[in-house]
């Protein structure tokens, strides 16, 4: 019945919208019970979630969202839109949709990014954060201002903040990571409702490095937090991991997956599941 629903998802899921601040933003979700935002990186679009979407919707609604300037949500003009205050309002505006007192939020890639900082600056709302292959903001500042190896890693996102760099970037350079040729042909469907200038606009917002700027305060992350890391991934380097813990005021636990890459979802499908329901689980 899974492996049949899973061929079927997306007609399984239902789809819906909400406007935050004049801005659209596409959701798909599944299940019913306490809600769990998941929110993707770049580049790709809701569809990354829907493995654990799958597996946790037997206890918990699903919520799977496009991120602004991804697929079905809205692509708003100017550098400015894609400003991380935006990204977090668009997060909690999503869990005030569906009427929520408290919500667990996942995060992956720049989605992992703004998840850290959603639980930060909302506290009240974020019950539980799930974070994978993204470091914490703090964590990955360091990384960048002082390991050799990350900063040649991140040395693409420097590519992207060259003006006029979404003209270069081609269909197959975002999809060139995905193996099944069938995944594949709906994310080419998915990036061709996309906007490529708005998707680097996420990096054009970032910090240039190793020169970051100044010092900034991060308030500690006040929920149980579970961190997935994918020991494989090329682009997020393990030593960003270390004293994570520092800045959770509560549990942390850390999962790191051998042979999984960036796309710890995907390339670890099953795991990331598994882990997943049973960590929710654990804090009913």
């Amino acid at each position: 019945m899974k492996t049949d629903l899973l061929a079927d998802i997306e007609s399984a899921v239902s789809h819906g919208y909400l406007e935050n601040n004049g801005v659209k933003i596409h959701y798909a979700t599944l299940g019913s019970g306490p809600l769990v935002l998941f929110v993707h990186g770049f580049p790709d679009y809701w569809y990354t979630w829907r493995n654990q979407m799958l597996a946790l919707s037997e206890n918990f609604q699903t919520v799977a969202i496009d991120l602004r300037g991804y697929n079905l949500s809205d692509k708003p003009a100017g550098r400015d839109n894609y400003e991380m205050q935006h990204l977090v309002s668009d997060i909690v505006a999503v869990g005030r949709h569906f009427q929520k007192k408290l919500f667990a939020l996942v995060g992956h890639d720049w989605g992992g990014a703004i998840s850290w900082l959603t639980a930060m600056a909302a506290p009240g709302l974020v019950e539980r954060l799930v974070i994978c292959n993204s470091h914490h903001p703090a964590t990955m500042r360091r990384e960048l201002e002082h390991n050799p190896e990350q900063q040649k890693a991140s040395s693409y996102a420097k590519l992207f903040k060259i003006p006029g760099a979404h003209k270069k970037v081609t269909m197959d350079d975002l999809v060139k990571w995905i193996q099944d040729q069938s995944v594949k042909e709906k994310y080419v469907e998915a990036f061709g409702r996309s906007n490529v200038e708005a998707m680097l606009s996420y990096y054009q917002n970032y910090p240039d490095f190793p020169n970051v700027g100044e010092p900034r305060h991060f308030e500690k992350i006040k929920c149980p937090v579970f961190h997935i890391h994918g020991l494989a991934d090329q682009f997020i380097l393990s030593a960003g991991l270390n004293d994570t813990w520092q800045w959770v005021d509560n549990e942390y636990t850390l999962v790191t997956i051998p042979g999984a890459g960036h796309f710890v979802q995907h390339d670890a499908s099953a795991s990331v599941s598994t882990h997943l329901k049973k960590w929710l689980a654990s804090l009913d």
